[in-house]
Formats: structure tokens, sequence, C-alpha cells
């Protein structure tokens, strides 16, 4: 990479295409492991017993732990990356990468062993009982032992990511989803592994997809350093305080989902199955929400770097505009595919009530989660990452379960959900608030100072034009 101005890419040209690119190509690949995930749930389904799903359901929530804490370390290797690049430090951009790589893999690695030594607490507080709980055991058994694999990927395709090509991040996700699709199939049916064969082949694809993601951060870009004590030693400081409050932020996602489900098992195990279904639906359909979080890092990220503070907020709006119109998009096409949506999964009783009522109106509330996804990345590499931290834990405590309590003592199994998504709207209009005091607060700051070079640059550019 020759110099600054070529690598950051984001600080130049159309921000509203810029969102968009970053965040259809980087659903692509979301969207490819998210829908293999969810013809897992069809071919289990096929199976005839509702308590395979709910086991899924149950390892679900244990497994958005551990990938909750790829995602946060994920966020700090994305943030450190991006502004290094934003400032033209090619160097340091490499060096942070490994540190955040190593520190991640470490990290997993206990996670890991902590949540085996805790597995048969974790789904007791989960309400698992019965078949469902030794299912439960079995598929996280198998799948466990790949997290730290999945962390070196995650950090990896953050990388990518930061240096301005989802295309590659894509990739490797759709590499991933492919093999799991291809061996699904083999693994359930045909060598008749069942719930098993799935982990089986969720850890294969993991495989690739670390495969796919590290080779063009070392090759393309140069983007990985030789890691070392000293370089750790430097590091840990910065990749700490942007990681810890991240990885915080991202548990307490797994957190709120814990006691969502704890409040569903309340209502057996059709429920419970309805849960799991829109948890296999949700990020498929709403790939591109949740791509966003991370494609708006980047943009931020390297226009903060290089001190466009205009630009940054010009960007947040933006992204709050784009996730506005293609959550409505999706809502209609859910509402008019919900027939089909019920036959295929066979949906009856209180699973096709959950069912229908995603199809409906909560498929809306995407809005607000989609804000707050934006509202966090914009904490994380404006430096509040605290920020986040405060309004996760909020949001998926008291702002799930107390409404998700009072709305299922009115209407039962989906009143769970309806609650969550009611407390939702109320943290994502905080998250937008607090984002723009922040960045009023920023610009004002910078008003007071010397333009950098790069700013010089921007501003005689825009003259120009």
């Amino acid at each position: 990479m020759s110099g600054a101005a070529e690598e950051a890419t984001f600080t130049r040209g159309s921000l509203l295409r810029h969102v968009s690119v970053m965040s259809f190509m980087s659903s692509i690949g979301l969207m490819a492991i998210f829908a293999v995930d969810l013809v897992d749930m069809i071919f289990i389904a096929m199976l005839g017993n509702p308590a395979l799903a709910a086991a899924i359901g149950y390892s679900g929530t244990v497994l958005f732990f551990t990938t909750s804490i790829g995602i946060g370390l994920s966020i700090a290797a994305g943030v450190l990356v991006a502004k290094a690049i934003g400032a033209g430090q090619s160097l340091e951009a490499a060096e942070y990468a490994s540190s955040v790589l190593v520190i991640g893999v470490l990290i997993s690695v206990l996670t890991v062993l902590g949540v085996f030594h805790f597995m048969p607490v974790l789904l007791d507080a989960l309400g698992a009982g019965g078949e469902t709980r030794t299912l439960a055991v079995s598929y996280l058994s198998i799948i466990l032992p790949s997290m730290p694999l999945l962390m070196a990927a995650m950090v990896s395709m953050a990388v990518l990511r930061a240096h301005g090509d989802a295309r590659l991040a894509t990739f490797a996700t759709l590499a991933g989803g492919i093999v799991n699709a291809v061996l699904d199939p083999l693994l359930i049916f045909g060598a008749g592994l069942g719930l098993e064969g799935a982990a089986i082949a969720s850890v294969l694809a993991r495989v690739t997809i670390l495969l796919m993601a590290v080779y063009p951060v070392i090759k393309t870009y140069r983007g990985l350093a030789v890691p070392s004590v000293g370089m750790l030693k430097r590091d840990i400081a910065a990749v700490t305080t942007i990681g810890v409050p991240a990885v915080l932020a991202n548990v307490a996602t797994p957190v709120g989902a814990g006691l969502v489900t704890r409040e569903m098992a309340k209502f057996g195990t059709d429920a419970v199955a309805g849960m799991a279904i829109i948890g296999r639906l949700t990020p498929v359909a709403f790939a591109v929400v949740f791509a966003l979080s991370g494609a708006i890092g980047p943009i931020i990220g390297q226009n903060f770097g290089a001190g466009l503070h205009s630009r940054v907020r010009r960007a947040f709006f933006t992204a709050l505009g784009f996730v506005g119109a293609y959550v409505v998009v999706v809502a209609v096409i859910l509402y008019l595919l919900r027939g089909v949506i019920i036959n295929l999964f066979e949906a009856s009783g209180d699973t096709l009530a959950i069912v229908l009522l995603f199809c409906g109106p909560l498929a809306l509330a995407q809005l607000f989660n989609g804000w707050v996804f934006v509202g966090n990345a914009t904490f994380n590499n404006l430096g509040h990452p605290l920020y986040s931290t405060c309004i996760n834990w909020g949001r998926h405590t008291i702002g799930t379960w107390l409404p998700a309590v009072i709305c299922a003592s009115f209407w039962g199994a989906g009143g769970v959900l309806i609650g969550q998504a009611l407390g939702g709207i109320v943290f994502s209009i905080v998250t937008v608030w607090l984002v723009v005091k922040m960045m009023d607060g920023q610009m004002r700051d910078a008003a007071a100072t010397e333009f950098s070079p790069y700013q010089r640059m921007h501003i005689l550019e825009s003259r120009r034009h």
C-alpha cells in the first residue's frame, strides 16, 4: 500500500454509496451463514421432534455469548486499524491487528473452557430440561471447541473491512456458508447424525471462513505484523480501552436473549421452538441491518482519523436513513410471505402465533435495532465505547426483562417479544440523542484547533468541485 490517501478510501466520495456498498457486500456473507442456520432449522424440523428445535434455541443463546466476545474484539480491531489507516500509519495498523488477534484467541480459549465447566448451570438458568437439555449439551460439546477459530476469523474480517475491502470479507463468509450448506444434508440425513451432523458442518464452515479471511489480510494487505511480547505489552492498553467496553456491550445481547428465552420457556417447548425459528429468520431477512454495524465503523473510523468531523456526522445520519428504508421494504416482504414461512416450518400452536407476530409488526422493530447498531459503532469509533456498553446493558436488562414480563402477562408468549421490542424503541431514541450530542461536542472542539493536512486536502478538493 503506497499511502494514506490511497488507503483511506472512505474519506472521499458519496457516503450513501459507501454505506450501501459496504452494508450489502458484508450482508451477502452474513446472509450466507445465517441462511445455512435457517436451513439447519428446516432440516431439523423435518426430523419431527420439537425438542430438537428447542435445543438449538437454548444452544444458540449460549453460543451467542461466546460469539459476542468475538464481535467485541473484532470491533476493537476495526476501530484501531481504520483510525491508523485514516492517519496514514500502515505499520501501526498491522501491529494493532496482530495484537487483537493474539489477545482474542487467548480470551476465546479461556471462555470456551469456562463455558464447558458451567454448561449445566447455564442451561438450567435458561430453563432447559429433559431431552431438550441433553440434546443441547451434545450440540454444544461439538461446536464450542471451534470458537477460537471463529474469533480469529472475525478479527481478520474486521481488518479487511477496515481496509475498505468488504468484498474479500464477504467471500470468506460466503465460502463458509457454501461448505455448511453442502455438508448439512450429507451429515444430518446421509450419515444419520441429526443434530450432531449440523454441529459438525458448522465447525468445518468456521475453518473455511478462517482460511479465506486470514489469507488476503496477509497476502493482499500485509495487514498482520509478526507478534511479539513487546508489541502486545505496548498495544494491550489501546486494545482493552476499546475492546473491553465493546465486549461488555456485546455480551449484554446474549444476556437479554437469555432473559427472553427463560420467559418464553414458561410457555412450553412450542413457544421456545417458535422463538428459535425467529432467531434464524431475523438475521437472514435483516442481514443488511446486522452488517451495517460492521460496515459503518470503518467509514466513521477513517473519517474521524482524518479529522473530517462534518463528514462523520453525515455518515451517521446517512446510515440511519438507509436502515429505515431497508427495514420497511423487508417488513412488507415478510408480511406477504408469511403463509409460505408458516408452511415451511409446519408451525402450529404457540409456534404459529409467534411466527405470525414476527412477520407482522415486530419486523418493523428492526428499525430501532438498526439505529442502536449504528449508534454503538459510532460510539466505538469516536472514542466513547463506554456509551455503547451502558446503552446495551440497559437495553438488554431492564429494557428487556421488565417490559417482557409485563407484556407477557397480557399477551402470553407473544407478549415476551412485544415487550422486548418496546424496550428497544426507547433505548434507540436515547442512543441517537447521545450520538448527536457527542458529535456536536467534538465538532466544537475541532473548530478550535488547526486543520490537519488531511482536512486541508479535503477542503481544497471540495472547493474544486
